[in-house]
């Protein structure tokens, strides 16, 4: 691995990680999909789900909601978001920061925005394995002077040179945000056994060969080979890569399981949990 802030020869073409497939996703008012089960994450599973968020206007409050059978990922690159974690407690995520919820067997938290303004970042979801998906709820909270880099890579999970990220990732991940200078490259070698690899841009436009611009996320072919990356413009994106997950996606509504068995008794348990929040005022 390394970063050069010069431009160095491009590597052979025959030795070049391909990209397979590219998107520019759904979007939905301020929030652009870009990866789901039904698409993308068939394909890049552990990675189930990917949420470009770009908000701006009066603050907000959304609503509890569930999850199980998956691990979040919330990264602010730009303002702040506000949430209300399994234990009914509050607080704001600053840019630069991370929300980790692992839910296991079924947790409600909610968001929003305190503060008007423009808010953009990431969501990941990512399927757990059979052996944590009814495991215990876990949620963790970054603040941006603790998420570890190395040179322009800071590190949302995983390991990047002589960085770390202090979260236990469920299974061989790193997930990476980038920030490049216009005309700087940089070359990732993955991990040995981390098949798995996509990016996706959150601003300006990139080179991994093929042009990459804002909005884009690209599926590279499942292989152990590098990437090299140009940024065009000046350029911000995330990188994910890992061990493939090699169990079925049995989907409910805001869960992901790897048997039908798994994410009903997951949903019993949800169902369980609203009848106390309902009880005690908060649904």
């Amino acid at each position: 691995m390394y970063l050069n802030q010069a431009r160095t020869k491009s590597p052979p073409l025959s030795k070049a990680r391909a990209i397979l497939q590219r998107t520019r996703g759904r979007t939905h008012g301020p929030v652009t999909r870009l990866m789901s089960p039904s698409d993308f994450g068939k394909l890049l599973k552990p990675f189930v789900f990917l949420d470009l968020f770009d908000y701006e206007g009066p603050p907000f409050d959304g609503p509890l909601h569930p999850h199980s059978g998956i691990a979040t990922l919330t990264y602010v690159v730009q303002g702040a978001v506000s949430y209300i974690d399994p234990d009914n407690v509050g607080g704001t995520l600053p840019a630069g920061g991370i929300e980790w919820m692992q839910a296991g067997r079924g947790m409600w938290h909610g968001g929003g925005l305190h503060k008007a303004g423009r808010t953009r970042g990431f969501q990941l979801w990512i399927a757990l394995p059979p052996e944590l998906e009814l495991g215990p709820t876990i949620s963790l909270y970054q603040a941006p002077e603790d998420v570890l880099q190395d040179g322009s890579v800071r590190v949302l999970l995983g390991s990047y040179g002589s960085a770390s990220s202090a979260i236990a990732a469920p299974s061989p991940i790193n997930y990476l945000a980038v920030r490049l200078k216009a005309g700087q490259r940089w070359h990732y070698e993955p991990p040995t056994g981390h098949t798995v690899l996509w990016a996706a841009v959150a601003s300006g436009v990139l080179s991994a060969p093929d042009e990459l611009r804002h909005g884009d996320l690209a599926a590279f072919e499942p292989s152990g080979k590098a990437v090299e990356f140009e940024a065009l413009t000046d350029t911000e994106f995330v990188l994910g890569s890992a061990f493939p997950h090699e169990h079925d996606l049995v989907l409910g509504y805001y869960s992901v399981h790897t048997s039908a068995e798994a994410l009903g008794d997951a949903e019993a348990h949800i169902a369980s949990i609203k009848k106390r929040l309902v009880q005690e005022g908060r649904l």
